[in-house]
């Protein structure tokens, strides 16, 4: 393919429009012909572009430079420090401005030319992985919520302020910034981490969650039923219960006087001991025969492509978690895809769920979204739906 099918983005930013192409800066009025380049930008959303970055993993720009490379990678990337060292320094805010307005053009130029050769090297050297397309639209996903700013109110702390952890918690989230920066390569499973620099959302204490509220009129969640479970009834070829699944498997798989919690204690402790043996429980959820479709003894290869090194003792679990890693976020991006034009939007996702940040004129796709989101690669999954006006206080939505 041609040199000149090859560009840079600017800056990852909707609104910072800007590319490097063929030694020329372009700012606003993109040139024609983009096709190939390092990393996604939000400004290239409608375009047929091939990204480097997803092809090769998502490994950074270090790991793959070529030998040849690295020294003028090296050179670049130390001014490219220096600049960020700056900006940090001058508590310059980056989420609100545009890179290529901080740095001089000449510098725009030399680091893009570096880029260039790096990304055309992934290029001729890197096989298109068969998750690619997923992977590129799951990338423009996050991208859109990674430039969302939240909506912090830390003001329903101060009557606990009295207390060190409400006033420790007052200071941290007041200094965070405000905004959700994913992992797409935190796991070897898929499953989605947060970056260090990130809002902690995943991670939050739950008494200090109603500081997140909605831009929008309130949140609406929808959150897998027993996603992790689900996955393994489905891959061994169970079609999954349309209740909550724990108190499917007490009415069906243990006797009367269990309750769900110790239904629930005792089917966990039998999933991952192979020493331990319950007819009832393997009729459903065949844990030996997707062990063996999808682990050859060394590596567990998903259905949906991943494929990760684990032994015996670890492959069920890589398994379980990978696909409904997989699955989930998938069902991510057709939620985004039906809120494209829409006011609403993806708030952020932690795990088994999605947070939307809805606006009332737009509730009547609420149940289309539910549908939507249920209908997985592996069958029909209950959703349980939430909502409220700010992320601490969800209840039950019944529609």
């Amino acid at each position: 393919m041609g040199f000149k099918l090859y560009f840079q983005t600017l800056d990852d930013k909707g609104e910072c429009v800007g590319v490097y192409k063929d030694g020329k800066l372009y700012f606003q009025d993109l040139p024609e012909g983009l096709k190939r380049t390092w990393k996604y930008a939000e400004y290239l959303e409608e375009e047929d572009v091939e990204y480097a970055s997803v092809r090769c993993g998502n490994r950074s720009l270090n790991d793959v430079c070529p030998a040849s490379l690295v020294d003028d990678w090296m050179a670049v990337e130390a001014k490219l420090k220096a600049f960020y060292r700056s900006f940090v320094l001058a508590k310059v805010n980056m989420d609100e401005n545009c890179f290529f307005d901080l740095v001089p053009k000449p510098f725009l130029v030399e680091y893009c030319e570096i880029r260039d050769k790096i990304t055309r090297y992934v290029f001729e050297n890197y096989e298109k992985p068969q998750n690619y397309d997923f992977m590129a639209d799951l990338t423009k996903v996050l991208t859109r919520i990674r430039h969302q700013k939240l909506n912090i109110d830390v003001s329903g702390l101060s009557e606990k302020a009295h207390l060190p952890k409400y006033r420790q918690a007052m200071k941290k989230f007041t200094q965070i910034d405000p905004y959700c920066r994913y992992n797409i390569n935190g796991t070897k499973t898929g499953r989605l981490t947060t970056q260090k620099a990130s809002f902690p959302i995943m991670t939050m204490d739950k008494d200090f969650r109603s500081i997140v509220k909605p831009q929008n009129d309130w949140f609406v969640e929808l959150d897998f039923n027993a996603a992790e479970l689900r996955t393994l009834m489905a891959l061994g070829g169970s079609e999954t219960p349309q209740e909550d699944i724990h108190d499917w498997n007490v009415r069906n798989l243990f006797n009367a006087h269990t309750t769900r919690e110790e239904g629930k204690q005792k089917f966990f402790s039998w999933l991952y001991d192979e020493n331990k043996t319950n007819p009832y429980l393997s009729k459903y959820y065949d844990r030996d025969k997707v062990r063996e479709m999808y682990w050859d003894g060394q590596v567990v290869k998903t259905m949906f492509g991943r494929e990760i090194e684990a032994d015996r003792k670890h492959a069920l679990n890589y398994i379980i978690q990978s696909t409904t890693a997989d699955l989930v976020l998938r069902q991510v991006i057709k939620i985004h895809d039906m809120l494209r034009d829409k006011k609403s939007f993806i708030a952020f996702t932690i795990h088994d769920n999605i947070v939307l940040d809805m606006t009332d004129e737009e509730r009547y796709i609420i149940p289309m979204m539910i549908e939507e989101f249920s209908n997985t690669e592996l069958g029909k999954f209950l959703v349980n739906v939430k909502a409220g006006k700010d992320f601490g206080n969800l209840r039950t939505l019944n529609l």
